[in-house]
Protein backbone atom coordinates (compact mmCIF):
# COMPACT_ATOMS: atom_id res chain seq x y z
CA UNK A 1 0.00 0.00 0.00
CA UNK A 2 2.83 2.62 0.40
CA UNK A 3 4.02 2.11 -2.95
CA UNK A 4 0.44 2.11 -4.21
CA UNK A 5 0.32 5.68 -2.20
CA UNK A 6 3.78 6.99 -3.20
CA UNK A 7 2.58 5.93 -6.56
CA UNK A 8 -0.78 7.98 -6.34
CA UNK A 9 1.22 10.94 -4.63
CA UNK A 10 3.33 11.33 -7.56
CA UNK A 11 1.10 10.87 -10.33
CA UNK A 12 -0.58 13.62 -8.43
CA UNK A 13 2.37 16.05 -8.15
CA UNK A 14 2.69 15.63 -11.79
CA UNK A 15 -0.68 15.75 -12.95
CA UNK A 16 -1.03 19.19 -11.26
CA UNK A 17 2.05 20.66 -13.77
CA UNK A 18 2.87 23.19 -11.52
CA UNK A 19 6.45 23.08 -11.14
CA UNK A 20 8.15 26.34 -9.50
CA UNK A 21 11.22 27.20 -10.99
CA UNK A 22 14.16 29.85 -9.51
CA UNK A 23 16.17 31.72 -11.61
CA UNK A 24 18.45 34.24 -10.95
CA UNK A 25 18.39 37.97 -12.56
CA UNK A 26 22.26 39.10 -13.76
CA UNK A 27 22.77 42.57 -12.96
CA UNK A 28 25.78 44.38 -15.00
CA UNK A 29 27.23 47.45 -13.33
CA UNK A 30 30.40 49.46 -13.74
CA UNK A 31 33.45 48.54 -11.56
CA UNK A 32 37.10 49.38 -11.03
CA UNK A 33 39.20 47.52 -13.69
CA UNK A 34 41.21 46.08 -10.98
CA UNK A 35 38.09 44.59 -8.65
CA UNK A 36 37.61 41.54 -7.55
CA UNK A 37 34.72 40.27 -8.92
CA UNK A 38 31.53 39.85 -6.30
CA UNK A 39 30.08 36.34 -6.13
CA UNK A 40 26.48 36.20 -5.31
CA UNK A 41 25.35 33.37 -3.68
CA UNK A 42 22.03 31.70 -5.32
CA UNK A 43 19.32 31.93 -3.08
CA UNK A 44 17.64 29.06 -0.71
CA UNK A 45 15.52 26.84 -2.90
CA UNK A 46 11.99 27.74 -2.43
CA UNK A 47 9.75 24.75 -1.72
CA UNK A 48 5.93 24.54 -2.79
CA UNK A 49 3.99 25.64 0.44
CA UNK A 50 1.79 22.15 1.41
CA UNK A 51 -1.86 22.88 1.01
CA UNK A 52 -3.61 23.56 4.53
CA UNK A 53 -5.72 20.87 6.04
CA UNK A 54 -9.29 21.22 5.57
CA UNK A 55 -11.22 23.09 8.10
CA UNK A 56 -14.08 21.13 10.33
CA UNK A 57 -16.63 20.58 7.58
CA UNK A 58 -14.88 21.63 4.38
CA UNK A 59 -14.83 19.35 1.76
CA UNK A 60 -14.37 19.05 -1.59
CA UNK A 61 -17.95 18.09 -3.03
CA UNK A 62 -17.27 15.63 -6.39
CA UNK A 63 -20.36 13.92 -8.15
CA UNK A 64 -20.03 11.04 -10.60
CA UNK A 65 -22.79 10.22 -12.67
CA UNK A 66 -23.35 6.78 -14.23
CA UNK A 67 -26.06 4.64 -14.33
CA UNK A 68 -26.98 2.22 -11.37
CA UNK A 69 -30.16 0.71 -12.48
CA UNK A 70 -31.15 -1.03 -15.67
CA UNK A 71 -28.75 -3.00 -18.49
CA UNK A 72 -25.92 -0.51 -18.32
CA UNK A 73 -25.79 -0.74 -14.01
CA UNK A 74 -22.98 -2.76 -14.18
CA UNK A 75 -20.70 -0.60 -15.56
CA UNK A 76 -21.77 2.22 -14.25
CA UNK A 77 -21.39 0.65 -10.89
CA UNK A 78 -18.27 -0.55 -11.46
CA UNK A 79 -17.54 3.12 -12.36
CA UNK A 80 -18.85 4.31 -8.99
CA UNK A 81 -16.82 1.55 -7.28
CA UNK A 82 -13.37 2.54 -8.97
CA UNK A 83 -13.74 5.93 -8.16
CA UNK A 84 -13.94 5.28 -4.24
CA UNK A 85 -11.02 2.74 -4.65
CA UNK A 86 -9.34 5.69 -5.88
CA UNK A 87 -10.26 8.38 -3.42
CA UNK A 88 -9.31 5.62 -0.28
CA UNK A 89 -5.88 4.94 -2.30
CA UNK A 90 -5.06 8.25 -2.70
CA UNK A 91 -5.32 8.36 1.40
CA UNK A 92 -6.70 12.36 0.13
CA UNK A 93 -9.04 13.74 3.27
CA UNK A 94 -11.46 16.85 2.41
CA UNK A 95 -13.24 14.72 -0.51
CA UNK A 96 -16.64 13.83 -0.39
CA UNK A 97 -17.68 11.41 -3.37
CA UNK A 98 -21.43 11.07 -4.22
CA UNK A 99 -23.01 9.07 -7.12
CA UNK A 100 -26.17 9.98 -8.87
CA UNK A 101 -28.11 7.41 -11.35
CA UNK A 102 -28.41 8.50 -14.53
CA UNK A 103 -30.59 5.73 -15.54
CA UNK A 104 -33.21 6.74 -12.43
CA UNK A 105 -33.09 10.10 -12.84
CA UNK A 106 -32.17 10.75 -16.50
CA UNK A 107 -28.63 12.83 -16.77
CA UNK A 108 -30.10 17.07 -16.85
CA UNK A 109 -31.85 15.40 -13.54
CA UNK A 110 -28.58 13.67 -11.61
CA UNK A 111 -26.80 16.85 -12.74
CA UNK A 112 -29.93 18.84 -11.31
CA UNK A 113 -28.92 17.13 -8.13
CA UNK A 114 -25.67 17.12 -7.83
CA UNK A 115 -25.65 20.88 -8.34
CA UNK A 116 -28.07 21.17 -5.96
CA UNK A 117 -26.01 19.24 -3.39
CA UNK A 118 -22.85 21.71 -4.30
CA UNK A 119 -20.83 19.74 -6.78
CA UNK A 120 -17.71 21.32 -7.78
CA UNK A 121 -16.81 18.73 -10.20
CA UNK A 122 -18.79 15.46 -12.16
CA UNK A 123 -17.13 12.62 -13.01
CA UNK A 124 -19.33 10.89 -15.96
CA UNK A 125 -21.45 10.61 -17.52
CA UNK A 126 -20.53 7.63 -19.51
CA UNK A 127 -23.23 7.76 -22.58
CA UNK A 128 -22.45 10.52 -24.74
CA UNK A 129 -25.75 10.52 -25.22
CA UNK A 130 -26.43 12.01 -21.61
CA UNK A 131 -23.81 14.57 -21.78
CA UNK A 132 -25.43 17.41 -23.34
CA UNK A 133 -28.05 17.08 -20.94
CA UNK A 134 -25.35 17.33 -17.84
CA UNK A 135 -23.38 19.63 -19.55
CA UNK A 136 -26.61 22.04 -20.02
CA UNK A 137 -26.50 21.86 -15.87
CA UNK A 138 -23.21 22.12 -15.28
CA UNK A 139 -21.67 24.38 -17.64
CA UNK A 140 -23.47 27.73 -16.31
CA UNK A 141 -22.10 27.09 -13.44
CA UNK A 142 -18.58 26.54 -14.66
CA UNK A 143 -18.37 22.99 -13.12
CA UNK A 144 -16.19 20.98 -15.39
CA UNK A 145 -17.22 17.21 -16.39
CA UNK A 146 -14.49 14.49 -17.11
CA UNK A 147 -16.47 12.45 -19.18
CA UNK A 148 -16.28 8.24 -19.64
CA UNK A 149 -17.34 8.83 -23.18
CA UNK A 150 -15.31 8.40 -26.62
CA UNK A 151 -17.96 10.53 -28.90
CA UNK A 152 -15.15 13.27 -29.95
CA UNK A 153 -18.62 15.03 -31.07
CA UNK A 154 -19.65 16.07 -27.29
CA UNK A 155 -15.87 16.68 -25.97
CA UNK A 156 -15.57 20.87 -25.57
CA UNK A 157 -17.45 23.54 -23.49
CA UNK A 158 -16.62 22.15 -20.21
CA UNK A 159 -16.73 18.73 -20.92
CA UNK A 160 -13.06 16.68 -21.07
CA UNK A 161 -13.21 12.77 -22.62
CA UNK A 162 -11.56 9.86 -21.17
CA UNK A 163 -12.89 6.98 -23.40
CA UNK A 164 -10.77 5.52 -25.61
CA UNK A 165 -10.69 6.83 -28.92
CA UNK A 166 -10.83 4.34 -32.11
CA UNK A 167 -9.13 6.39 -34.19
CA UNK A 168 -6.35 6.64 -32.00
CA UNK A 169 -6.22 2.64 -31.87
CA UNK A 170 -6.80 2.73 -35.23
CA UNK A 171 -3.17 4.88 -36.15
CA UNK A 172 -1.59 3.05 -33.71
CA UNK A 173 -1.60 -0.27 -35.39
CA UNK A 174 -1.22 1.32 -38.80
CA UNK A 175 2.02 2.79 -37.51
CA UNK A 176 2.91 -0.78 -36.76
CA UNK A 177 1.98 -2.36 -39.91
CA UNK A 178 3.84 0.35 -41.59
CA UNK A 179 7.36 0.03 -39.05
CA UNK A 180 7.76 -3.90 -40.91
CA UNK A 181 7.31 -2.33 -44.14
CA UNK A 182 3.62 -3.04 -44.95
CA UNK A 183 2.21 -0.36 -47.77
CA UNK A 184 -0.86 -1.87 -49.19
CA UNK A 185 -4.29 -2.37 -46.48
CA UNK A 186 -8.03 -3.17 -46.74
CA UNK A 187 -10.21 -2.77 -44.03
CA UNK A 188 -13.85 -3.83 -43.28
CA UNK A 189 -15.89 -1.77 -41.36
CA UNK A 190 -19.39 -1.81 -39.70
CA UNK A 191 -22.07 0.34 -40.94
CA UNK A 192 -23.12 3.12 -37.92
CA UNK A 193 -21.18 5.98 -35.92
CA UNK A 194 -18.14 4.10 -34.63
CA UNK A 195 -17.30 2.81 -38.53
CA UNK A 196 -17.46 5.61 -39.80
CA UNK A 197 -15.16 7.42 -37.43
CA UNK A 198 -12.85 4.17 -37.35
CA UNK A 199 -13.14 4.49 -41.48
CA UNK A 200 -11.96 8.08 -41.69
CA UNK A 201 -8.95 7.32 -39.03
CA UNK A 202 -7.65 4.50 -41.03
CA UNK A 203 -7.69 6.75 -44.44
CA UNK A 204 -5.96 9.47 -42.94
CA UNK A 205 -3.19 6.97 -40.90
CA UNK A 206 -2.66 4.99 -44.16
CA UNK A 207 -1.78 8.39 -46.11
CA UNK A 208 0.14 9.34 -43.78
CA UNK A 209 2.63 6.51 -43.61
CA UNK A 210 2.39 6.85 -47.80
CA UNK A 211 0.90 3.49 -47.84
CA UNK A 212 -2.72 2.92 -50.23
CA UNK A 213 -5.80 1.58 -49.39
CA UNK A 214 -6.61 -1.06 -51.89
CA UNK A 215 -10.25 -2.34 -50.70
CA UNK A 216 -12.80 -0.38 -48.33
CA UNK A 217 -15.68 -2.58 -47.25
CA UNK A 218 -18.64 -1.53 -44.88
CA UNK A 219 -20.61 -4.65 -43.56
CA UNK A 220 -23.66 -5.10 -41.50
CA UNK A 221 -23.05 -6.35 -38.51
CA UNK A 222 -25.35 -9.74 -39.20
CA UNK A 223 -23.34 -13.07 -39.24
CA UNK A 224 -25.51 -13.54 -42.32
CA UNK A 225 -23.80 -10.61 -44.26
CA UNK A 226 -19.94 -11.72 -43.66
CA UNK A 227 -19.30 -13.62 -46.68
CA UNK A 228 -20.75 -11.13 -49.06
CA UNK A 229 -18.40 -8.50 -47.36
CA UNK A 230 -15.09 -10.72 -47.37
CA UNK A 231 -15.89 -12.02 -50.71
CA UNK A 232 -16.28 -8.12 -51.85
CA UNK A 233 -12.77 -7.25 -49.89
CA UNK A 234 -11.09 -9.99 -51.65
CA UNK A 235 -12.01 -9.24 -54.56
CA UNK A 236 -12.98 -12.62 -55.28
CA UNK A 237 -14.49 -12.36 -58.46
CA UNK A 238 -11.89 -10.71 -60.28
CA UNK A 239 -9.00 -12.58 -59.26
CA UNK A 240 -10.99 -15.73 -60.18
CA UNK A 241 -11.10 -14.93 -63.80
CA UNK A 242 -7.88 -14.39 -63.82
CA UNK A 243 -7.49 -18.06 -62.36
CA UNK A 244 -9.57 -18.90 -65.58
CA UNK A 245 -12.73 -19.44 -63.27
CA UNK A 246 -13.64 -23.02 -64.93
CA UNK A 247 -13.26 -24.85 -61.40
CA UNK A 248 -15.52 -22.40 -59.91
CA UNK A 249 -18.33 -23.86 -57.34
CA UNK A 250 -21.88 -23.30 -57.05
CA UNK A 251 -21.40 -21.56 -53.23
CA UNK A 252 -17.96 -19.64 -55.18
CA UNK A 253 -15.47 -21.56 -52.92
CA UNK A 254 -11.60 -21.66 -54.00
CA UNK A 255 -10.82 -25.43 -53.27
CA UNK A 256 -10.05 -26.33 -56.69
CA UNK A 257 -7.80 -23.66 -57.77
CA UNK A 258 -6.40 -22.19 -54.90
CA UNK A 259 -2.61 -23.09 -55.80
CA UNK A 260 -3.58 -20.62 -59.50
CA UNK A 261 -5.69 -18.07 -57.48
CA UNK A 262 -4.06 -14.59 -57.69
CA UNK A 263 -3.17 -13.56 -54.01
CA UNK A 264 -4.91 -10.71 -52.08
CA UNK A 265 -3.98 -7.19 -53.18
CA UNK A 266 -3.74 -6.43 -49.26
CA UNK A 267 -0.99 -7.23 -47.23
CA UNK A 268 -2.76 -6.23 -43.90
CA UNK A 269 -6.63 -6.06 -43.13
CA UNK A 270 -8.38 -3.69 -40.76
CA UNK A 271 -11.79 -5.21 -39.09
CA UNK A 272 -12.81 -2.44 -37.54
CA UNK A 273 -15.50 -4.32 -34.85
CA UNK A 274 -15.04 -6.17 -31.80
CA UNK A 275 -12.29 -9.70 -32.22
CA UNK A 276 -15.64 -11.86 -32.24
CA UNK A 277 -16.46 -10.33 -35.58
CA UNK A 278 -13.38 -10.94 -36.74
CA UNK A 279 -13.05 -14.76 -35.92
CA UNK A 280 -16.75 -14.64 -37.59
CA UNK A 281 -14.83 -13.24 -40.39
CA UNK A 282 -11.49 -15.32 -40.52
CA UNK A 283 -13.35 -18.38 -42.03
CA UNK A 284 -14.78 -16.42 -44.93
CA UNK A 285 -11.52 -14.96 -45.75
CA UNK A 286 -9.92 -18.01 -46.28
CA UNK A 287 -12.85 -19.52 -48.21
CA UNK A 288 -12.02 -16.36 -50.59
CA UNK A 289 -8.55 -17.55 -50.70
CA UNK A 290 -6.72 -14.94 -47.56
CA UNK A 291 -6.20 -17.80 -45.36
CA UNK A 292 -5.22 -16.55 -41.77
CA UNK A 293 -1.35 -15.72 -42.02
CA UNK A 294 -1.07 -14.59 -45.41
CA UNK A 295 -1.78 -11.25 -44.66
CA UNK A 296 -1.84 -9.23 -40.98
CA UNK A 297 -4.83 -8.85 -39.58
CA UNK A 298 -5.12 -5.60 -37.24
CA UNK A 299 -8.42 -4.47 -34.81
CA UNK A 300 -8.64 -2.12 -32.49
CA UNK A 301 -9.17 -1.32 -28.60
CA UNK A 302 -12.56 -3.17 -28.61
CA UNK A 303 -10.06 -6.51 -29.21
CA UNK A 304 -8.71 -5.33 -24.94
CA UNK A 305 -11.82 -6.46 -23.38
CA UNK A 306 -12.24 -10.03 -24.78
CA UNK A 307 -9.84 -11.69 -22.98
CA UNK A 308 -11.23 -15.01 -24.51
CA UNK A 309 -9.68 -14.41 -28.11
CA UNK A 310 -6.64 -15.90 -26.84
CA UNK A 311 -8.33 -19.29 -27.51
CA UNK A 312 -9.58 -18.30 -31.10
CA UNK A 313 -6.97 -20.12 -33.33
CA UNK A 314 -8.15 -17.99 -36.87
CA UNK A 315 -6.97 -14.78 -35.16
CA UNK A 316 -3.72 -15.95 -33.59
CA UNK A 317 -1.11 -13.65 -35.32
CA UNK A 318 -3.71 -11.06 -35.31
CA UNK A 319 -2.87 -7.29 -33.21
CA UNK A 320 -4.50 -4.45 -32.28
CA UNK A 321 -3.66 -1.49 -30.53
CA UNK A 322 -5.08 -0.40 -26.32
CA UNK A 323 -3.73 0.77 -23.83
CA UNK A 324 -1.49 -1.30 -21.08
CA UNK A 325 -3.26 -3.92 -19.08
CA UNK A 326 -0.39 -4.05 -15.82
CA UNK A 327 -1.82 -1.01 -13.81
CA UNK A 328 -5.16 -2.16 -14.59
CA UNK A 329 -4.21 -5.91 -13.35
CA UNK A 330 -3.35 -4.26 -10.15
CA UNK A 331 -6.32 -2.30 -9.51
CA UNK A 332 -8.53 -5.10 -10.32
CA UNK A 333 -6.80 -7.00 -7.66
CA UNK A 334 -7.54 -4.35 -5.45
CA UNK A 335 -11.16 -3.79 -6.72
CA UNK A 336 -12.21 -7.38 -5.95
CA UNK A 337 -10.49 -7.54 -2.76
CA UNK A 338 -12.84 -4.69 -1.45
CA UNK A 339 -16.23 -5.38 -3.67
CA UNK A 340 -15.64 -9.19 -4.20
CA UNK A 341 -16.38 -9.24 -7.67
CA UNK A 342 -14.23 -8.30 -10.87
CA UNK A 343 -14.17 -4.32 -12.28
CA UNK A 344 -15.05 -3.59 -15.75
CA UNK A 345 -12.35 -2.70 -18.17
CA UNK A 346 -14.12 0.75 -18.11
CA UNK A 347 -12.99 1.53 -14.22
CA UNK A 348 -9.56 2.43 -14.83
CA UNK A 349 -11.61 5.61 -16.60
CA UNK A 350 -13.13 6.61 -13.22
CA UNK A 351 -10.10 5.59 -11.18
CA UNK A 352 -7.91 7.75 -13.05
CA UNK A 353 -10.49 10.76 -12.94
CA UNK A 354 -10.79 10.49 -9.39
CA UNK A 355 -6.92 10.77 -9.29
CA UNK A 356 -7.41 13.78 -10.88
CA UNK A 357 -9.83 15.38 -8.88
CA UNK A 358 -7.81 14.51 -5.55
CA UNK A 359 -4.79 15.88 -7.10
CA UNK A 360 -6.68 19.15 -7.27
CA UNK A 361 -6.33 19.40 -3.60
CA UNK A 362 -2.95 19.92 -3.86
CA UNK A 363 -2.22 22.83 -6.51
CA UNK A 364 -4.75 25.07 -4.34
CA UNK A 365 -8.06 24.36 -5.45
CA UNK A 366 -10.53 26.27 -3.31
CA UNK A 367 -12.85 24.96 -1.13
CA UNK A 368 -16.62 25.27 -2.75
CA UNK A 369 -15.19 26.04 -6.19
CA UNK A 370 -15.72 24.67 -9.45
CA UNK A 371 -12.51 22.38 -9.94
CA UNK A 372 -9.84 24.56 -11.91
CA UNK A 373 -10.10 23.41 -15.34
CA UNK A 374 -6.46 24.58 -15.62
CA UNK A 375 -5.03 21.85 -14.31
CA UNK A 376 -6.23 19.34 -17.18
CA UNK A 377 -3.99 21.33 -19.49
CA UNK A 378 -0.38 20.03 -18.70
CA UNK A 379 0.92 19.13 -22.16
CA UNK A 380 3.51 16.92 -20.74
CA UNK A 381 0.32 14.69 -19.55
CA UNK A 382 -0.92 12.46 -16.66
CA UNK A 383 0.29 8.29 -15.77
CA UNK A 384 -2.91 6.97 -14.72
CA UNK A 385 -3.96 3.14 -14.44
CA UNK A 386 -3.92 3.14 -18.71
CA UNK A 387 -0.86 4.83 -18.93
CA UNK A 388 0.22 7.92 -20.38
CA UNK A 389 -2.11 10.50 -21.60
CA UNK A 390 -3.01 14.43 -21.69
CA UNK A 391 -5.73 16.32 -23.12
CA UNK A 392 -5.73 17.76 -26.68
CA UNK A 393 -8.76 19.32 -27.54
CA UNK A 394 -10.65 17.66 -24.92
CA UNK A 395 -9.86 14.69 -25.70
CA UNK A 396 -7.63 12.47 -23.60
CA UNK A 397 -4.60 11.25 -25.83
CA UNK A 398 -3.20 8.12 -24.55
CA UNK A 399 0.32 6.15 -25.47
CA UNK A 400 -0.87 2.77 -26.58
CA UNK A 401 0.84 -0.49 -27.06
CA UNK A 402 0.60 -3.01 -29.55
CA UNK A 403 -0.72 -6.37 -28.51
CA UNK A 404 -0.71 -10.06 -30.81
CA UNK A 405 -3.14 -12.73 -30.08
CA UNK A 406 -1.25 -15.96 -29.50
CA UNK A 407 -2.36 -19.19 -27.42
CA UNK A 408 -1.00 -18.00 -24.24
CA UNK A 409 -3.13 -14.45 -24.25
CA UNK A 410 -2.19 -11.38 -25.69
CA UNK A 411 1.58 -10.77 -25.97
CA UNK A 412 2.65 -6.87 -26.43
CA UNK A 413 4.91 -6.29 -28.96
CA UNK A 414 5.33 -2.99 -29.82
CA UNK A 415 5.38 -0.98 -26.19
CA UNK A 416 3.65 1.86 -24.97
CA UNK A 417 5.72 5.21 -24.76
CA UNK A 418 7.02 6.12 -21.34
CA UNK A 419 6.19 10.09 -22.51
CA UNK A 420 4.65 12.68 -24.91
Amino acid sequence: MAELQARAQAWSRRSTGLLLAGGLLALAACAPKQAAPVIVAPPPPVEAPKPAPPKPGEVHKIAILVPLTGPNSPVGISLANAASLALADSKRTGIRLTSYDTAALGAGGAASRAMADGAELILGPLLAGDVAAARAVAAPRGVTMLSFSNDTAVAGNGVYLLGFQPSQSVARVVDYASGRGMTRFAGLIPNGIYGQRAAVAFTRAVAAKGGQIVALTNFTRDRAALPAAARTVTDYDARLKKAGGAARQPDGTVAPIAQTLPPVAFEALLVADSGTIAGAFAPQLARYGAPTGSFLMMGTELWNTEPGLKDAPALRGAVFAAVPDQRFQAMARRYRARYGSAPSRLASLAYDAMLLAASGADAGWAYGNPFPAKLLQDPQGFVGIDGIFRFKDHIAERGLEVQQVGPQGFTTVSPAPSGF
